[in-house]
């Protein structure tokens, strides 16, 4: 086929971003035009006609190519070839429909190659006379770059409701933190958080200490089933290697101590230094990992309902780990979601502590409304327009 540009109907009079691109709604109108456009010019020749000349084109084209070599040229092969061509040729033309679009350009394409002996220019020549029919198969491939385009048009546009869903959720949080007391006393609050938080990871650096590597093993395993204890849970070698082997009574700084020593004074401590150095030597990472912080609260803390859930999951974890003083802590973190002023506290923290220089200025002049309001616009075109249903 010729290398000329497929003809397109994108409009050029929709509206763009600051930096001249379009916007995905701006694509996705402009993709379903051309596809409307490209279907009513394949329509204005009849949908059979030119699919049957786009089909009939490209069976000459190919034809013309399978040949110029070998039916140019004097020699008894070229004519042998020659009469090939003719004949095939000749077979396709025949079997089109009288009333066929563009019909002439294959008889004209016939009358080029009809002779006795043939040159390139007579391909050429023959091409040439495609070259109408080459219009219908410009048009179908003119309709499935549309198409394409148009499916593109819709995931892009997909993606962009995505992104808008979270920029509307945090323009929303922005004024929700907005309505905040910046003066709320939050130390109220983030006394207690403090005064847990140092105590359990107090506690857990004595517990590491004195614990068995199984038994702390032991406590990972059952945060398994806390949702809000968010340990990770040991590789399945390192696992099977503290429960079966006597090196699991040791303490994880001791089989980390260990690991470091040559295989003559190891085997002063375990059965086999070979299989502790592959065991724990391979997984130091994963085993300095395990500290207190899953068990620490979170500043600013969460809504009272999430905390609430959080302090009641810990406190089995917290009773195991450390001393009375230490639960007692966690107690009061959880008595301090009962208190009438925890959201508005709670929010004043949120805001105090997330809340940028320059998020503040655009709240105060008015910007993240405005922000807010453009986006639900945007929302509701882009759903409108992606529920219209496209042409096939």
């Amino acid at each position: 086929m010729s290398d000329r540009a497929h003809p397109t109907d994108v409009g050029s009079d929709s509206g763009a971003e600051t930096d001249g691109t379009p916007t995905p709604l701006e694509s996705l109108e402009a993709a379903r035009r051309r596809l409307e456009t490209a279907k009513r010019r394949i329509e204005d020749h009849g949908d059979g006609s030119v699919e049957e000349a786009a089909s009939a084109y490209r069976d000459a084209t190919r034809l013309l190519e399978e040949y110029v070599d070998r039916a140019t040229g004097t020699g008894r092969e070229n004519f042998q070839a020659y009469v090939e061509l003719e004949g095939r040729f000749e077979t396709l033309v025949s079997n089109l429909s009288d009333d066929l679009v563009e019909y002439e350009a294959f008889e004209d394409a016939l009358d080029a190659i009809d002779k006795r002996r043939l040159s390139e220019s007579d391909f050429d020549r023959a091409r040439e006379a495609l070259e109408p029919a080459a219009r219908c198969a410009d048009l179908l491939d003119e309709r499935d770059a549309a198409r394409e385009d148009l499916a593109d048009a819709r995931k892009a546009a997909n993606k962009r409701l995505r992104t808008i869903a979270d920029e509307i959720s945090e323009r929303e949080r922005l004024l929700e933190l907005a309505n905040a007391d910046l003066d709320a006393p939050v130390e109220r609050l983030r006394e207690p958080v403090e005064t847990y938080n140092d105590a359990i990871r107090d506690a857990f650096q004595s517990y590491r200490l004195e614990a068995s590597a199984r038994e702390v093993f032991d406590l990972l395993e059952r945060s398994r089933w806390y949702p809000f204890v968010t340990y990770e849970l040991p590789p399945d070698d390192l696992e099977r290697y503290v429960r079966t082997n006597s090196a699991g009574e040791y303490t994880i700084p001791e089989l980390l101590e260990y690991a470091e020593y040559s295989r003559s004074k190891l085997s002063h401590y375990v059965d086999s230094a070979d299989e502790l150095k592959r065991n724990v030597a391979t997984q130091r990472t994963f085993l300095d990992g395990i500290g207190p912080e899953p068990l620490t609260i979170d500043w600013p803390p969460e809504p009272a309902g999430a905390l609430r859930c959080r302090a009641r999951e810990y406190r089995p974890f917290v009773e195991r780990v450390a001393d009375e003083d230490t639960v007692a802590a966690l107690r009061d973190v959880r008595l301090l979601t009962a208190d009438p002023e925890y959201d508005r506290l709670q929010t004043a923290a949120q805001a105090i502590d997330q809340l940028t220089p320059a998020e503040r200025e655009r709240l105060t002049d008015g910007r993240v409304e405005a922000e807010l309001e453009e986006l639900r616009t945007e929302r509701a075109r882009l759903e409108d327009a992606l529920a219209v249903e496209d042409p096939i």
